[in-house]
């Protein structure tokens, strides 16, 4: 089963990669409106590193429940 075909099937079939997945688009729209800004404030710049750091622990989660499924392991 190829990337696209697996992920398909994890986004209709299991709750935990949707969720992840929604998490890890709304990071990255958020750090796309962060970035439009021209001088961001401390807690801006706060705001940005903490997206970034949520982004990949969804990202590193949805990788790991793809390595499972491949594995044959329920995830």
């Amino acid at each position: 089963m190829d990337q696209e075909s697996l992920i398909e099937r994890l986004m209709a079939e299991n709750e935990e990669f949707r969720r992840l997945r929604g998490e890890h688009r709304s990071y990255d729209q958020e750090l796309e409106t962060l970035k439009e800004t021209s001088l961001l404030s401390a807690d801006q710049q706060w705001r940005v590193s903490e997206l970034k750091k949520l982004k990949l622990m969804a990202k590193d989660r949805m990788e790991a429940i793809i390595r499972h499924v491949r594995a044959g392991v329920t995830a």
